[in-house]
């Protein structure tokens, strides 16, 4: 088996006598160690406060501080638990071996120094020493994997409750965009240009006031899941609904080209998923049948609430004049405003019903009924 390569380590020497401390030191660093020479215990420890070894040789015959002393000092001091620690001694008792090893030593070396055993005792104690510090780089980088992934697990377990709450109001898409911060927060209070499509069940309020509680749970559900999978699929944001009404916003969280064309397509596609319900719920003898109203123009869009419940919301006069188009409407019908038409007459088959006075607005507005796609 090939010999392991020598590494090179930073070694202590201690002894008082200049001529030992320099045969030792002579050795090792043709061996191609650096070697550090303390004259004495204090200087030793004065040493080893401060720098960084792998390995001490350390004399037990000292004045002053002998080597038991310093050896249980450097047990003492903080990191230097492991440290290898070889005793230099010409005492051959049994006892003041096994007092060395109270002290904390590792290894002895006896006088006359033997070149080759310094050299295997010393590779042994680094082999030993480099496998205690690699344990120690492992074990730190694995605490400090374990905290990142705790941390990342947190953060996880929030964005996902985050991502479920914000899917109260956005599409999956929107939510995702939301949560990985590539679009706006949604709850931060922002002006924006948005498209609102305004929906109102007309007939909901006799049907509900003659129907069973079941019946009314049981159609308003066939609604919302009828009208929700169309908004997902447009990307549209559901800024609310009040039992049979709904209005949903296009153009935030995330801007959009052309928002009133996006937001027409939808509201067309939402009257002939609605034109399909109410010819299943006649045949309930229900009665019922979706208006719409869509306007285009500016709101303030962000949180609205207190603390503890806070809701995405848009205001402004566009949402307003969605609601009174929706209101205006007969059933099937999509009203729209002019600022509307003006961005679609190109591509909408449109009607002209002149202008209309809507309670909270000071003037008359311009009205078109929408019939379909242009031919």
């Amino acid at each position: 088996m090939p010999e392991e390569p020598q590494q090179s380590a930073h070694i202590l020497v201690v002894d008082d006598l200049v001529a030992n401390a320099k045969l030792l030191g002579d050795i090792l660093d043709y061996e191609g160690h650096k070697v550090t020479i303390a004259g004495s215990g204090a200087q030793a420890l004065e040493f080893l406060s401060r720098e960084a070894f792998d390995l001490v040789l350390l004399d037990v015959l000292m004045p002053g501080m002998n080597g038991y002393a310093v050896c249980t000092a450097i047990r003492a001091m903080e990191g230097l638990e492991a440290l290898p620690v070889v005793m230099v001694t010409s005492l051959d008792a049994k006892d003041e071996r096994i007092k060395g090893l109270d002290a904390g030593a590792d290894d002895f070396l006896s006088k006359p120094i033997n070149r080759q055993e310094l050299l295997a005792r010393v590779r042994s104690l680094l082999r030993i020493k480099r496998l205690h510090d690699k344990t120690q780089r492992q074990a730190s980088e694995l605490s400090q994997w374990a905290n990142t992934l705790e941390q990342r697990v947190a953060q996880g377990v929030a964005q996902v409750g985050r991502l479920s709450r914000l899917k109260r109001f956005f599409s999956p898409h929107l939510a995702e965009l939301i949560v990985s911060g590539e679009t706006d927060d949604p709850l931060k209070s922002r002006r924006r240009e948005i498209a609102v499509v305004y929906l109102d069940l007309r007939g909901f309020t006799a049907f509900s006031e003659t129907s069973e509680p079941e019946e009314v749970m049981r159609t308003l559900g066939l609604y919302h899941a009828a009208i929700g999978k169309l908004v997902l699929e447009h990307e549209a944001t559901l800024e609310r609904f009040t039992g049979d009404g709904m209005m949903i916003v296009l153009g935030d969280p995330v801007p959009i080209d052309k928002p009133a064309e996006k937001a027409l397509e939808l509201a067309m596609s939402i009257r002939n998923a609605a034109l399909e319900l109410s010819a299943a719920w006649k045949r309930r003898d229900v009665d019922l049948g979706l208006s719409i109203g869509v306007a285009l123009g500016f709101a303030t869009v962000g949180a609205i609430g207190f603390e503890g419940r806070l809701d995405y919301g848009a205001i402004g006069t566009v949402t307003n004049l969605a609601s009174r188009l929706c209101q205006e409407a007969h059933a099937g019908e999509i009203l729209i405003s002019q600022r509307v038409y003006s961005e679609v007459e190109e591509r909408v088959d449109a009607e002209d019903l002149g202008e209309m006075t809507f309670h909270g607005f000071s003037r008359a507005m311009r009205v078109y009924r929408c019939n379909g796609t242009a031919t």
